[in-house]
């Protein structure tokens, strides 16, 4: 049964993203956004929705590791292995001008997270905060970019409804692949005897970031720098100021030492040099894909001796 689950929830994240970034690209055309703003907010927002779902669940029902786990996971998981994969398939050479206030919004949050963990609890004050910080950055990141629409972007003539339709249908889509996805591979994961915190930062993590790449690999195929960039960068602002903000507003979350010592440093890491390829313009290309592709293995065999 758990084998189902797991078909089920790829197929499920497969089709919604295709759904998701046709209605985004059409939504972006339509209100005369660049299509990195909509990306962002609709893309970004949407494919953390199984973060949310998986980090509330897990705190409410007292496994803290896997609800702080499966977000540091995932913000990993998206640089190394989805940035990796995407890169193999249409290398990131070029992108919208706003990946850099939104690069440096991403390493804020990532210290943030850093610090906060040192702590061994993030409560609903720090909470309500982060979502505060969210809301501001969403508004100031809308006010930048309205009325400087893309133009490197094929054409969706779409009714509002189909619009609607695509946009609402592919983020419920994925949030029910998602579930169906993570329900089985934590089912499956745990039959061996793999710790919380594991099963958070891999398993979880990774099939919560499906949607990522299901979003990134079709966007790589259609040559859509700015949605790939936008969805990876959006979503890992959204994964830290959202989804452990909201979390910890509904269920403090308490912090395992592990995180501090090895866990966020190394997602700093990481994040911070994904974001110097991203400032320096050097992108990111299929030697640096490769390498990281690489490291995320070499990562995810480190978790189990630590």
């Amino acid at each position: 049964m758990d084998y189902v689950l797991v078909l089920g929830g790829l197929v499920g994240l497969y089709f919604g993203a295709e759904w998701l970034l046709r209605g985004a690209i059409a939504l972006a055309q339509k209100l005369g956004l660049p299509t990195l703003i909509v990306s962002l907010v609709i893309v970004g927002f949407g494919t953390s929705m199984p973060e949310l779902l998986v980090s509330v669940r897990a705190a409410l029902s007292g496994s803290s590791d896997i609800a702080i786990g499966n977000v540091v996971g995932s913000n990993t998981a998206n640089i190394l292995l989805i940035i990796g994969a995407c890169a193999m398939i249409f290398p990131i050479t070029h992108w919208d001008k706003g990946v850099k206030r939104d690069t440096y919004v991403m390493i804020g949050a990532s210290l943030l997270l850093l610090g906060l963990v040192q702590f061994g609890e993030i409560g609903r004050i720090v909470g309500l905060a982060m979502v505060a910080v969210l809301a501001a950055y969403l508004g100031y990141a809308y006010v930048q970019g309205k009325g400087a629409a893309d133009e490197d972007v094929r054409h969706e003539t779409l009714g509002p409804g189909f619009m609607a339709l695509l946009i609402l249908g592919g983020l419920a889509t994925l949030f029910v692949g998602a579930e169906l996805l993570v329900r089985g591979a934590t089912s499956l994961a745990r039959d061996f005897g793999v710790s919380e915190a594991v099963i958070g930062l891999t398993v979880v993590a990774v099939g919560t970031s499906l949607p990522e790449l299901a979003t990134g690999v079709m966007s790589a195929l259609r040559k859509h720098s700015d949605i790939m960039i936008g969805n990876i960068v959006g979503s890992n602002i959204f994964n830290i100021l959202f989804i452990l903000g909201v979390t910890s507003v509904i269920q403090p979350i308490g912090v395992d030492a592990r995180f501090g010592m090895f866990d966020v440093p190394v997602m700093l890491v990481v994040t911070l040099g994904f974001a110097a390829l991203l400032l320096t313009h050097v992108g990111v290309k299929r030697l640096v894909a490769a390498a990281m592709l690489v490291f995320y293995g070499a990562y995810t065999v480190a978790l189990v001796q630590v």
